[in-house]
């Protein structure tokens, strides 16, 4: 297999993995070549963190930026007529699953000699690249929407990152972050592809805690998808290595008031279709534009996977239900398990196959929400 690169979908253009790049020439997303996978011979079982799987990685990392990310629990709950389980990504070292990308991606960005670098996020991403670079000795600046919860912005300042806010729409932000490029490395979790390197941990960490086996399903709640993208890179990879005989089914969940995947996976295209875009509850989804929308869309469907675009008032309930099981998650990861019921109505999910629902985020992130919310007593 020739050496792993950085590589344009669109174009097919390639550039060397050691340049220092978040985009094509032509300022479009790249992906990293495909990979062979691993073996579970080849997991460092010593290593409790997503480094356990650094041989499924394009290049060494001699010195990894890490805080014991990865290795987070499954729960298995009852939910209506399935028993899904539900993985709790919030016991990453920043509580949530961006944690992964952003371990790799500024370990890698340092070993390259990357000093500073630059992320827009509505807080999970932001508060994971402020973290990872604290740890690794970089520094970072982080632009983030006016509207960010409160204690998201507090987490981020609270590494030392120098924070931004931005007014109006999330991608004002990213627009804000892509014009500072020029002069601080711009680290987006959106566009730099070692992200998706680590995301594709939590399908590393599905296989081997089902001993060696994919799940049958896989729930995920999406905005640009990197979590999607993850979990296709991981599972095509161990599928790849003969570590698996088929891939999981993809489902992706987003909020109605922001679902663009959705919309384009209804209407059967690769690329944008409109469709109105309303403040919701799932901030942490409300992207517009993902960037990588083409790749989201073709990872759902070669894995027979569908969509689902969730109403507000059904978000809110799965936020309730969930706690009600012990589980205080955030809105935006509220919303992939208000999916399970419309997923099994379609009987897309079948109540005897093994489905896992990524719970993103804990709802300790989204204070404000949380507090109107129960101001009174839970019902």
């Amino acid at each position: 297999m020739s050496q792993p690169c950085y590589v344009d979908p669109l174009s097919g253009e390639r550039y060397p993995i050691t340049d220092a790049r978040w985009c094509s020439d032509a300022q479009t997303p790249l992906m990293i070549s495909p990979l062979p996978g691993m073996s579970r011979d080849d997991i460092d079982t010593r290593d409790r963190s997503i480094w356990r799987y650094r041989a499924a990685l394009p290049q060494d990392i001699a010195t990894p930026v890490s805080m014991g990310e990865g290795g987070t629990p499954m729960v298995e709950r009852a939910w209506g007529g399935l028993r899904p389980h539900f993985k709790l990504e919030w016991f990453n070292p920043t509580c949530s699953f961006k944690d992964r990308g952003a371990a790799v991606m500024l370990s890698w960005l340092r070993q390259i000699g990357i000093p500073a670098v630059a992320e827009d996020s509505s807080g999970n991403g932001g508060a994971a690249i402020a973290a990872f670079g604290a740890a690794a000795g970089m520094g970072v600046t982080i632009f983030a929407p006016a509207y960010t919860s409160i204690a998201k912005v507090a987490q981020i300042r609270a590494f030392g990152a120098d924070v931004r806010l931005v007014d109006g729409p999330r991608e004002n932000s990213q627009t804000e972050a892509i014009r500072a490029s020029q002069d601080i490395f711009y680290a987006s979790h959106n566009w730099q592809p070692f992200f998706l390197q680590g995301t594709k941990s939590i399908a590393y960490e599905m296989w081997e805690d089902f001993g060696f086996q994919a799940p049958d399903n896989v729930v995920i709640p999406a905005g640009a998808g990197s979590n999607v993208l993850g979990c296709a890179i991981g599972f095509a990879e161990l599928l790849a290595a003969g570590q698996i005989r088929r891939l999981p089914k993809l489902f992706v969940a987003q909020p109605l008031n922001c679902s663009p995947v959705d919309a384009s996976f209804q209407a059967g295209v690769d690329g944008a279709v409109a469709r109105d875009v309303l403040p919701t509850v799932a901030e942490g989804t409300a992207i517009k534009h993902p960037v990588r929308l083409r790749e989201v869309l073709q990872a759902v469907r070669a894995s027979g996977g569908q969509t689902v675009a969730v109403p507000e008032a059904d978000i809110v309930a799965a936020v309730k239900r969930l706690a009600l099981s012990g589980l205080y998650a955030e809105p935006t990861s509220a919303t992939a398990a208000a999916a399970l019921d419309v997923l099994q109505a379609r009987g897309a999910i079948q109540a005897d196959e093994r489905t896992v629902v990524l719970l993103t985020g804990t709802g300790i992130k989204s204070t404000q929400f949380m507090t109107d919310l129960y101001s009174t007593a839970p019902g």
